[in-house]
């Protein structure tokens, strides 16, 4: 399989992402090809500095480069040349299979969804995050795309978290809940009242709403909901996880015999960490285009683009995209047939 990475997007570029693609080249036997798409200068003096070459490594220069405050759209159409966008090309040309980019988010998606194009039956391409909980691994979606959706849209959201959560995460039969104000089926506002009321008609495993107190209690393997939620309850997590961080430090190191139980904890704490660490879920998806398209978090490490890239080979390897155009064909079938729900006066 073969990866384009665009090289000079994020904030620790090009350093950790040649660094993460080197790791992912030495780990991972299954690629076949990875292009590290930037600034040819910065990208070989990176590779020097590792020592590190590799017959399936091929650099390739991109003169510009779409900075995270650049607005996405007019830097999209008119930075042609930047890192991000011949990334993408090689993608839409069919040189490679996914795209792995820790830049700019808002340039990400507008740029995949103008040059790639949505699947065969999806609408909207939405952005698809797990995050870990005490029992479960549970999909989030969406976080990022898209502001405005319709249900149809939550509907086709539903769809395609349910078969990441099984085909990529092995959950055998997800649970699917809408992210509302209330458990309850009459809870809501209008978008999630009526996507509550269509995908309760569809093949999926919907288990009905989910709140707030709910969202890490394993009620649920996908969660969906607009963007603007999505994104706030993502950020809400990240920062939530800080600041207990924090806490816990300060609280630690408050007397000796706390230390000492600190110490003694030692073993319980790496694991904490581990489970909790972002860099080991790589980043998030976007689900719909006709391609594969994994942003890494703009801070990422060399450890998180490793892991963005493995996570980007398992969606190339598993044929996700030829599934969600079966699976959203079946779904749009079967609510076509579904009346539409009439406004109350």
């Amino acid at each position: 399989m073969r990866i384009a990475v665009d090289a000079m997007g994020g904030d620790f570029a090009p350093q950790n992402i040649v660094a993460g693609a080197a790791d992912a080249l030495r780990s991972n036997g299954k690629i076949t090809k990875l292009f590290l798409v930037g600034d040819t200068t910065r990208v070989e003096a990176e590779l020097k500095k590792l020592n590190f070459s590799d017959p399936r490594l091929q650099v390739v220069h991109a003169s510009e480069v779409i900075a995270m405050d650049d607005p996405p759209v007019q830097s999209v159409r008119r930075k042609k040349d930047s890192s991000m966008c011949r990334a993408i090309e090689l993608v839409k040309q069919g040189e490679a299979d996914a795209i792995v980019s820790a830049g700019n988010t808002g340039a990400l998606l507008t740029a995949a969804h103008l040059k790639l194009r949505t699947l065969a039956g999806v609408e909207r391409p939405g952005l698809a995050c797990i995050i870990p909980a005490p029992e479960n691994i549970f999909v989030l979606m969406d976080v990022g795309a898209n502001l405005e959706p319709s249900p149809g849209i939550l509907v086709q959201y539903a769809v395609m978290g349910s078969l990441y959560s099984k085909q990529i995460l092995g959950y055998q039969n997800p649970r699917v809940g809408v992210f509302s104000i209330g458990t309850e089926e009459m809870k809501g506002n209008e978008l999630t009242l009526e996507a509550y009321r269509r995908i309760k008609q569809t093949d999926l495993n919907f288990i009905g709403n989910v709140d707030g107190h709910d969202l890490f209690s394993n009620v649920a393997d996908v969660i969906v909901t607009d963007a603007f939620v999505g994104n706030a309850v993502l950020k809400a997590c990240e920062s939530s996880l800080r600041v207990m961080g924090r806490w816990l430090k300060d609280e630690l190191r408050k007397n000796p015999l706390r230390m000492l139980g600190a110490l003694l904890a030692k073993g319980a704490f790496k694991a904490l960490r581990r489970k909790a660490d972002p860099d080991e879920y790589g980043g998030a998806v976007l689900l719909g285009i006709n391609g594969i398209c994994i942003k890494a978090h703009g801070a990422s490490s060399a450890k998180a683009v490793k892991s963005a890239i493995r996570i980007a080979t398992e969606f190339v390897e598993s044929h996700f995209n030829d599934r969600i155009v079966e699976e959203i064909k079946r779904s749009n079938a079967k609510l076509q047939q579904i009346p539409i729900a009439q406004p109350t006066v």
